[in-house]
Formats: structure tokens, sequence, C-alpha cells
């Protein structure tokens, strides 16, 4: 699967363990698990952001799981990102996890891809958002966090599922294509346990005038390259 603009904007969103500086700082590794990593995207971003979290990557797709570790061992944080191939249902850890990401497969009615590979990145046939739930709640350290992105019509059924395992959203981010386009994606964070009000904001990818927003450039800014002046000579 190709590098997309979900899996970017859920790599620069994520929670980790409150922040990048409690990570940096903590005497203790903190534990990630990235379900349905595909290339490894979610996982060397989250690596970028957090110096000492030791990452686990998932995915059900051998290929995937092959391509991922390469660009994992391509990277500056090899020792720290674990490719898997497992499915989240059969996933076991000896420890809890302070993150879990996913950008999981969300066509649920949709006609299916004749291409399996796409087909099962796609598709919730292979994990239903009640399995992602409930075994991310079971993975999930006390004081852990659970961030997806999802289509924005799964905004409802996701909030209930959350609230049926014991998980409350405690920011929820609507994503835009651009002002005045229908919502297309959320982006969403739970915790264990009853929270209080969630909160609530709006982001647009694109401006009037821009293909890249200021919120998205300013939030993306440290994963894309910088194009340098041109010189001659």
């Amino acid at each position: 699967m190709k590098v997309g603009t979900d899996g970017v904007l859920l790599g620069a969103w994520a929670p980790i363990s409150g922040s990048e500086a409690v990570c940096a700082l903590s005497a203790q590794r903190s534990r990630v698990l990235d379900v349905g990593t595909g290339s490894g995207l979610i996982a060397l971003m989250l690596a970028q952001r957090c110096p000492d979290a030791e990452i686990d990557a998932i995915d059900i797709d051998e290929a995937a799981v092959l391509q991922a570790q390469a660009n994992f061992d391509a990277s500056p944080w090899a020792d720290r990102l674990h490719a898997q191939h497992v499915s989240l249902q059969n996933h076991k850890s000896h420890h809890k996890y302070d993150t879990i990401v996913s950008n999981p497969p969300y066509f649920t009615d949709s006609l299916k891809n004749p291409d399996r590979q796409r087909q099962t990145a796609r598709h919730t046939d292979s994990l239903s958002y009640r399995d992602l739930l409930g075994c991310s709640a079971q993975l999930l350290g006390e004081n852990g966090r659970l961030a997806l992105v999802l289509p924005a019509e799964a905004e409802a059924v996701i909030l209930a599922e959350a609230e049926r395992v014991g998980l409350s959203a405690e920011r929820l981010t609507r994503v835009y294509s651009k002002p005045g386009k229908p919502v297309k994606r959320i982006l969403v964070a739970f915790k264990k346990g009853a929270g209080g009000a969630c909160k609530t904001d709006d982001f647009y990818i694109e401006s009037e005038t821009s293909p890249r927003s200021e919120q998205y450039a300013k939030l993306t800014e440290n994963f894309y390259l910088k194009k340098l002046p041109h010189t001659c000579g």
C-alpha cells in the first residue's frame, strides 16, 4: 500500500504517552503498537516523534510486513521498530502498550476489489471495528491511548463500540479536504474508563488558495523533505 494522507495525518496527530518529552525523559521506554502497518509509515513517524519508544508493527499481509521491515531497517530507528506477520486478534504481548494506532480497513459495504492484497487492506472483513476496539482495550496500559483515522460516516458506530468496551473519546478531529466540502475523515483518540467532555476541532487539508493549508503544513512540517534553493554552477 502506498503512502497516503490518512496515514500521514494519524502519524503526526496521534498522542504519544502525553508528550514527546515524556518519552525522551522517561527511564522506561514507551511501548507503541501500530495495527495494520502496511509500509510502516505510521510506525516510522512515531519513531521519529518519540526518541525512546519501542514500536511493534503488525499486519496480516506478509508482503506488507516484509516491506515494512525493509523500511525499518533502512531508517535511523531500526533497533526500536519490529514488524510482525500477525493479526491483532492473535497478537500476544508480554507488556501493555502506552499507545496503539491504526489506519484500519474501512470499506464495509463497497464492492470488493479484485486485487486480494488491496481488498484485505481496505475492507473490515479481517478486522471489524468491534475487534479493533475490544482487542486494543485489552492491550492498552491503564493510562494508554488508542488513536484511529476513520471515514467520517463511522463516527457514531466507533463511539458506541468504544463505550461498549470501556473506552471513552477524549479528542475528535473532523478532517475536511477544503472549506465548504463535507467532512471526509475523523481522527479520534480514546482512553480507558469514563472520560469528561471530548475535545473536538476541525482540520482542513487544503485552503482556498493552496493544496496544503497552514494547519496541514504545521502538523506535518517535520515529516516532509524541504526543497533546497536552486543554485547554479
